[in-house]
């Protein structure tokens, strides 16, 4: 299979980075890498969707890596995960795992499933502010979005299916798999959970997933996991800050103790970003420095300068999103092509996860899960914007009966994808999403 057939089954199939922000997959292979990652750190607290996928299905993932680097021409792969999920899996640092796989183990600390993070610890290769990983070489791909791209080679399946985790304060949590654009309230009342008035819903994790109404949200192509938390937890404490109150304050509250620069995993890399700094300055720091401004861009997001650093009640994370949101529409970013050296202090200085889970206060609800299989709901609704760029373009009519893994929705132009029906049912068209109630 050539590199163009490769793209050309991924983009068919509505394949797009099932643990991140849904970046068309396709437009990740080009020309030029010699690795492929294989991502199933799974950083974020409370969530082993990833340890179930490949507890599961180990030789179906290895199928899609074995199909990219089929059409790639890549030599090489390596599954990267945490110690601990290597102890479950009964898996070990070097292990050969099918022909160019190996295994890599990653120290369990929080975020190194960032992608700069996990190139370094895998490779030793330092991606320069503001590129992209196949500058050093480098394709990076979750584990659920290989599992998917071999299904997609094998047997020409779309994506219709989401493996997520169920977690938080409930009395059991679990793994499951569900079909795309499940009904969270659904999920909840075929398992008994009811979500208490002091109580929040995310999707994704408790440092960098989003608040949703459950009775309303559905489940995504990137939905990782669904977490039900208290109101009063620092993980939500943190959502919760005003963006604009916090750049008020930032500017008379800040201290400058420089303990949320020297915690920034981007900083540590070396990154010409300093938190402390972009704090200090809050509004003004356009007119005082653009490149200071521009730096913003380098933040993973990952939320350790405002729950674990800051000792001012101040969240740098806020007024960082606070300038990317105002440098995105201005289309403005940072890069450069500089080599940066990496901080001597970064090797003391990485948060072991069980210190993030307590300083989010989600390390009480922290167990490993049970698995309980696949639940189809009685109805779905597809979004159709599910992915980064332009929302798919609906393919059916209102009031037709669609089949399990029919087109629905076409690409448009551009950045997008196709979706595909997840459930057999009628359809029926509303505001932003293919709605299917099965029959």
């Amino acid at each position: 299979m050539e590199l163009n057939e490769l793209k050309t089954h991924i983009f068919e199939a509505g394949i797009v980075g099932a643990g991140g922000a849904g970046f068309p997959s396709h437009m990740k292979l080009s020309a030029g890498a010699d690795t492929l990652l294989v991502n199933g750190s799974e950083c974020e607290p409370l969530l082993y969707t990833d340890y179930f996928l490949l507890k599961k299905e180990l030789p179906a993932v290895l199928s899609g890596v074995r199909a990219v680097l089929e059409g790639t021409g890549i030599p090489r792969a390596f599954l990267c995960i945490k110690e601990h999920t290597a102890e479950r899996l009964r898996l070990h640092d070097g292990e050969t795992l099918a022909e160019h796989i190996s295994l890599k183990t990653l120290p369990d600390v929080y975020p190194v499933g960032d992608e700069v993070s996990l190139i370094y610890e895998t490779l030793g290769r330092v991606v320069s502010p503001g590129n992209l990983p196949i500058t050093v070489g480098v394709i990076v791909y979750n584990a659920e979005t290989v599992f998917n791209i071999g299904r997609a080679i094998l047997s020409g399946a779309p994506v219709t299916e989401k493996w997520l985790t169920v977690a938080g304060d409930i009395p059991e949590p679990f793994t499951l798999k569900v079909p795309v654009g499940t009904p969270v309230s659904e999920i909840f009342d075929q398992f008994g959970i009811t979500v208490p008035e002091d109580h929040v819903v995310l999707d994704g994790g408790p440092s960098m997933g989003k608040f949703i109404d459950h009775e309303q949200a559905s489940v995504t192509k990137t939905t990782k996991g669904i977490l039900i938390l208290p109101e009063t937890i620092e993980a939500v404490r943190a959502k919760r800050m005003d963006v604009r109150m916090s750049v008020a304050r930032a500017e008379t509250g800040c201290c400058q103790c420089t303990h949320c620069t020297d915690v920034c995993p981007r900083a540590l890399m070396g990154y010409p970003i300093e938190p402390h700094k972009l704090v200090r300055t809050a509004k003004q720091a356009i007119e005082c420095s653009p490149e200071l401004a521009l730096s913003a861009t380098l933040c993973c997001g990952c939320g350790l300068c405002t729950s674990l650093a800051c000792c001012q009640g101040i969240s740098p994370k806020a007024v960082i999103d606070y300038y990317k949101s105002v440098l995105a529409k201005n289309k403005l970013r940072y890069s450069s092509k500089a080599e940066v050296k990496v901080s001597p202090e970064r090797e003391y200085r990485m948060i072991p996860s069980e210190r993030w889970a307590r300083a989010l206060g989600v390390k009480k609800f922290d167990r490993l899960p049970v698995f309980r299989g696949t639940f189809e709901p009685s109805r779905v609704s597809i979004p159709l914007q599910q992915h980064i760029g332009a929302p798919s373009v609906p393919a059916v009519e209102n009031g037709v009966r669609a089949e399990k893994g029919q087109l629905i929705a076409k690409s448009a132009e551009g950045l997008s994808v196709n979706q595909h029906a997840s459930l057999a049912g009628r359809v029926t068209l509303s505001a932003g999403a293919i709605t299917i109630e099965k029959d």
